[in-house]
């Protein structure tokens, strides 16, 4: 790294958390079970975050566990929850399920798992 003059970039604060009402928490119906038989049977997401230039960008993503392939991603400056709610809604576009898809999310997501079963069972 001397040799070329690079230098790793330092100082930068990490997101913070958004305080708010604490979420619901939806039963965990996965139970570390992810070897599936068919297609939208189960949806799983997160949601990162990316140091850019311009600040943070953060990222939602939604992955069907059969395939293992992303169904739905949403990009937004800001942390909110149609982050999580338009990539689920990508997903739901693209693969337009026939029956019930368990969409399972970790508990870092701040108040989204619950929305997220409340958007695919609604």
């Amino acid at each position: 790294m001397q040799l070329n003059r690079i230098k790793a970039v330092r100082g930068y604060k990490a997101p913070r958390r958004i305080a708010g009402r604490p979420s619901v928490v939806a039963p965990n119906r996965v139970q570390r079970q992810f070897t599936v038989v068919r297609a939208n049977q189960v949806w799983v997401t997160d949601i990162t975050y990316i140091r850019t230039w311009q600040g943070w960008l953060y990222l939602a993503v939604v992955i069907d566990l059969f395939a293992r392939n992303v169904v739905g991603w949403s990009m937004k400056p800001t942390l909110s929850r149609e982050l999580a709610l338009d990539a689920l809604m990508m997903a739901v576009w693209r693969r337009k399920p026939d029956g019930e898809v368990i969409v399972h999310s970790d508990s870092k997501n701040i108040g989204v798992s619950f929305h997220h079963h409340v958007c695919c069972f609604a």
